[in-house]
Parts: C-alpha cells; structure tokens; sequence
C-alpha cells in the first residue's frame, strides 16, 4: 500500500506537469482549432529563463515573473511571425510550421543559455512530507495545486467572460466572428500569449523537481498532447483529467512494469484514443452535414 500511494504521489505530480501543457494546447485550440506543438517548449523557456535570472542575482520570484512575461512575449512571436501569415492554409501546414517553431526555439535556447541540466531551489524546502507512509514533496504540492488554479481560471474564463465566449466564437466561425464586431487578431494574440504564460508556468513549478535543460519540450509536448487527446481536444476539464490520468499511468507502469516502458503510454493513450474514443473522455461527437 505504501509504494502503491508512492506511485499514486509521484503521477499526480508528473500529470499535474502534463495537464498544464494539455490546458495550453487546449487555449490555443479553441481560439483557432490550430494544435501548437511549440507548447512543450514554453515549459522548457519558464524553467531555463528562471534559472537564468535567479543565478544572475534575481529573487526567486522575481525570475519566475520575468520568465512568465519574456515567454508570454515568445507566444505572441510565434503568433504574429509564423501562424498569422499562415491563415488559411491547410491544417497539415499549420502543425509542420508549429514544428518547427518547436525546433527554432530550442536551438535559440541552446545557443542563448547552455547545454546543461539545471535546477533551483524548491519554493518551500526540500523535507518531504509523510502521508499514511509514502513521502511527497513540498514543490509537488505546489505543481499540483498550479494546474488546479489553472483549470478553474480558464473555466472561468471561458464560461463566464465575455473574452472568453469571444475565444470560443473565433474558433467556431472566424468570419461571422469578424462580422459581430470580434477582433480576431487580438483574440489569437491573446490565446498564445495565455498559452505561453501557462507553459511557462508549468517549468517554474516543476524545475526544482526533474531539473531542466533546453531539450526537454518535445517530451513534455508529446505527452499534453496525450493528454489534451485523451480528455478531449478544446476541453480545459478533459486537458486536466487527461494530463493526470497520463502521469498516474506512467508512474504505475514505471513502478510495477519496468521505467523503460513509461514513455510508450503517452503513445499507446493516443492510439488508443484514436481508434476506440476519438472525441476523448469529455468531447463531443460532432457530425457534419454535407
């Protein structure tokens, strides 16, 4: 039972981390159905600006701060430079050119920071805390607690906030959106430097835990992707059940199986979801009259 509840603390932690990614593809999804891949590398940009700034002699959360706005900046870049230019073509092109955004903004990162692993301190201590006999770390409760507060925002927003229902409406119908007066291009500049903020966010939290270093994205990518899959694309509860569910099911396989066949879930959930589920556990069954 202990090692069980050992797992159990150790997925939520990791899933909490998948969940944010899966809620920044879910933001930029239902503002203009486009799939960022990028996302996994605003994560990577918050723990190594961070980083950066604190051993520069900057507070802790003054670092954090800075890393937020300068990678929010990074997101509406990548909006403004590479999707825009690309509207309208096919959706196929959008996710290559978000591609390789991931790829451009992982050599920058190289070549402006190192190429080593690095870490700072956890925001309350590194003593762990015991629960019922298995141990977990402060910094985790802090990650876990930052994807809720995350999940509730955005259901906020999207429900209750006339911003919000102009996000959705972009999505749905770009056009008549235009026609009622939304400004379209201020809604995607939103939604990516929201997006970016949230990633960001993620890589504050969960650095002082699995440490960071400039290519960690493509993984963390990967697996929100998974989980905004398995939740249900555009859906910010599926993004947050299927970012946690991922994560418990890695740390499960990982400690029962064996850890070399972890990174195979996040692939496994997403063909799984393809062939049996493909709206995900919260989306919805659209059909189209044609």
């Amino acid at each position: 039972m202990d090692a069980f509840l050992q797992f159990v603390f150790s997925g939520l932690t990791v899933g909490a981390v998948y969940a944010l990614v899966a809620l920044g593809f879910t933001l930029i999804y239902n503002a203009s159905d486009v799939v960022n891949f990028a996302q996994g590398e605003f994560v990577m940009l918050g723990g190594m600006i961070t980083w950066f700034a604190h051993d520069a002699g900057l507070p802790l959360a003054a670092a954090a701060l800075i890393a937020i706005a300068l990678t929010s900046l990074v997101g509406v870049a990548l909006n403004k430079l590479a999707i825009e230019p690309a509207r309208g073509a096919p959706v196929i092109s959008i996710i290559i050119i978000t591609i390789g955004a991931s790829i451009l903004i992982q050599g920058a990162a190289q070549l402006i920071f190192d190429k080593q692993i690095h870490r700072y301190p956890a925001f309350s201590g590194d003593a762990p805390i015991e629960v019922m006999g298995a141990t977990i770390l402060p910094q985790s409760i802090w990650v876990i607690l930052g994807a809720l507060a995350v999940f509730v925002a955005l259901w906020l927003f999207f429900t209750r906030t006339l911003m919000g229902k102009a996000v959705l409406a972009t999505a749905n119908n770009r056009l008549a959106a235009q026609l009622v007066g939304i400004n379209t291009g201020g809604i995607m500049t939103l939604s990516f430097a929201l997006s970016a903020a949230i990633g960001a966010l993620a890589g504050v939290l969960v650095t002082p835990i699995t440490l960071v270093s400039y290519d960690v994205g493509v993984a963390l990518a990967l697996k929100g992707f998974a989980g905004a899959m398995l939740g249900g694309m555009g859906n910010p509860k599926g993004a947050l059940v299927g970012g946690l569910v991922l994560g418990l099911l890695e740390a499960l396989t990982a400690g029962y199986l064996s850890s070399q066949y972890k990174d195979a879930v996040a692939f496994i959930v997403i063909l799984g979801v393809l062939f049996v589920m493909p709206q995900g556990l919260f989306g919805k069954t659209a059909a189209e009259r044609v």
